[in-house]
């Protein structure tokens, strides 16, 4: 068992390390493919942070993912209430169109979105980057079938003391769902900060630019590929959700194994 945990360990993290050398050297010490680090960790880093604009797209992804994480984990917790807890007209149909979306994925309706987001003047703005994806069909029903395992009785019984449904949401249901907003919110910080397609697509310029899409202007370094910026712009990139998911590991793994278990 100690064996296969150390193989699993070389085998996962030996390509990190590899990419941590290669960050560090030119492209001589690169094709050399010698297991030391280089001597071209400064340069490489201006190349990236300050001819390339690496940080400054950071930011744009930072504000991005952000904003999407709070806006999705908020309305889909007020969907998955509704859902569970209100009484209202057409309420199986609207739950089996959230079902169907489940299964379409972004790139079908990319066209129909390019337009409408064209339309409002919202070109290489933070609103093109961050309405169109603030509604998840994925965490609605995540959301709606955690609330569903919640006993009923804690309903009533707020309702007998006078609680209204955002008091309930916010002192009952929340409280009893940090693992589960924990593990959202890790899921969808991840999928905001790699979004590249429709970055790519609806911005123009360097202003509002993110970073997925920053890391493509370091695959040609002075009319040549430059292994060592490439590497570092990628590690670099891969910092903020390494965090995002250290600091909120205990509810992702928790939430994950509820929904696992339900």
């Amino acid at each position: 068992m100690h064996l296969g945990l150390v193989l699993a360990c070389l085998v996962l993290g030996f390509p990190v390390l590899y990419a941590l050398i290669v960050s560090t050297q030119n492209n001589a010490e690169v094709f050399r493919y010698q297991l030391t680090f280089g001597s071209s960790f400064a340069f490489n880093w201006h190349q990236v942070m300050v001819a390339r604009h690496l940080g400054h797209y950071m930011v744009n992804s930072t504000i991005v993912a952000v904003a999407i994480t709070v806006g999705k984990t908020v309305l889909s917790l007020l969907a998955g209430l509704a859902f569970v807890y209100f009484r209202f007209p057409g309420k199986g149909l609207a739950f089996g169109f959230v079902l169907i979306t489940l299964m379409m994925p972004t790139e079908i309706l990319i066209i129909a979105l390019l337009r409408l987001v064209t339309n409002l003047g919202w070109g290489s703005t933070y609103y093109a980057l961050i309405v169109p994806f603030l509604a998840s069909a994925t965490a609605t029903f995540l959301f709606r079938q955690h609330f569903s395992n919640i006993p009923r009785e804690l309903a009533e019984a707020a309702q007998l003391d006078g609680a209204n449904p955002l008091q309930f949401l916010t002192q009952v249901l929340i409280p009893l769902s940090w693992n589960a907003i924990g593990a959202q919110a890790v899921i969808h910080f991840v999928y905001a900060w790699n979004m590249y397609l429709w970055p790519r697509l609806i911005v123009q310029g360097r202003e509002r630019q993110v970073v997925q899409v920053g890391l493509q202007s370091l695959l040609n370094l002075d009319s040549s590929a430059s292994y060592g910026p490439m590497m570092l712009g990628a590690i670099i990139a891969s910092i903020p959700p390494l965090l995002v998911f250290i600091a909120l590991q205990k509810p992702f793994m928790s939430g994950l194994a509820l929904n696992r278990d339900k």
